[in-house]
């Protein structure tokens, strides 16, 4: 792989990153939010959705990149 395609694929590994972090925390704290909503408590369930978003967006991230390195160093191999 050529200069420019490795940047490219950082640039669209990054975007990756951006989203799913992006997607989870935010749909874990809506959640959080109509459960707190509905139930009538402080922001407990906020907090929690929050938590669990950031959490499962960190696992996300972890697989990508993972996945992202291992065929990086694959074609590095070849």
């Amino acid at each position: 792989m050529n200069d420019f395609g490795k940047a490219s694929a950082y640039i669209a590994l990054f975007s990756e990153i951006a989203f799913v972090l992006l997607f989870t925390v935010l749909a874990g704290t809506l959640a959080g939010y109509w459960l707190d909503q509905h139930l009538g408590t402080i922001p407990v369930f906020v907090l929690a959705g929050f938590a669990v978003g950031f959490g499962s967006g960190v696992i996300g991230c972890w697989r990508l990149m993972a996945k992202f390195l291992k065929r990086l160093d694959d074609e590095d191999r070849r």
